[in-house]
């Protein structure tokens, strides 16, 4: 079965925000060797909808989602569960969702290299 993968973020009306999420998107994507991926944002284009549009069209038989978010908050709780299931009913297929990077190992590595970076 062949699975999409989105790099869903809440979106930005700063454009170099938004161009930050797609380009570690796009890092994760080489490094994870994923050939079927997008990057989509609750509040700005692409949204979820299209992103997952353009993967059923390329084949994605699946959609794995992986909230850009730091914590469970209220767009994880309420707006991406109701999304979810309503791109489910219309294309048919089983979309799941990864937690946020909140509780991730590597969230602490990395205030610490940011904490050495700006005492050094």
């Amino acid at each position: 079965m062949r699975t999409g993968i989105v790099v869903f973020g809440h979106g930005s009306s700063v454009a170099s925000a938004n161009d930050a999420v797609r380009a570690v998107a796009e890092q994760a994507a080489r490094a994870g060797g994923w050939d079927l991926f997008e990057t989509a944002f609750l509040e700005c284009a692409p949204l979820l909808p299209q992103a997952v549009q353009k993967l059923v069209d390329a084949g994605a038989e699946s959609v794995l989602v992986l909230p850009y978010f730091l914590t469970l908050g209220i767009h994880l709780k309420r707006d991406l569960p109701k999304l979810v299931g309503e791109l489910e009913a219309a294309h048919g297929i089983s979309i799941r969702v990864t937690p946020p990077l909140d509780g991730h190992p590597g969230l602490s590595g990395i205030l610490v290299a940011r904490a050495q970076e700006a005492l050094a």
